[in-house]
């Protein structure tokens, strides 16, 4: 499993597959982006049983990238503020087509940069 054919994945597709935590038996489709070579995504949905909300109590995980799954810890980034205009930035570019749109303007507000994850994976 190579972290570079991940990233390249994510950076070149639009929807990738989540699953938070070992509880859930499929997996979520989500938004993802790259920045500075790290794998991010913020929780759309602000309920209390959200992806998000698992990897705050369970770090553990599985992305699926086409056909290839890899393990991953999930963690809140320490640098959040130091990266946050560029992931703002990477929604914006990546997710700008269509109906998308309104979504990717939506993500980069507030409620949803409080719930910013990153995504580590896994050897």
């Amino acid at each position: 499993m190579n972290k570079d054919t991940a990233l390249d994945y994510i950076q070149n597709n639009n929807i990738i597959g989540i699953k938070a935590g070992n509880q859930r038996p499929e997996f979520l489709e989500i938004w993802m982006v790259i920045v500075q070579n790290r794998i991010f995504a913020r929780s759309w949905g602000l309920a209390k049983r959200s992806w998000y909300n698992t990897f705050l109590e369970d770090s553990a995980g599985e992305i699926l990238c086409g056909e290839t799954t890899y393990a991953i810890k999930a963690l809140v980034p320490e640098d959040i503020s130091d990266v946050t205009e560029e992931i703002n930035q990477a929604y914006l570019t990546k997710y700008n087509t269509g109906h998308n749109i309104k979504y990717s303007q939506g993500i980069i507000q507030e409620k949803h940069i409080a719930r910013t994850m990153e995504f580590i994976i896994l050897d």
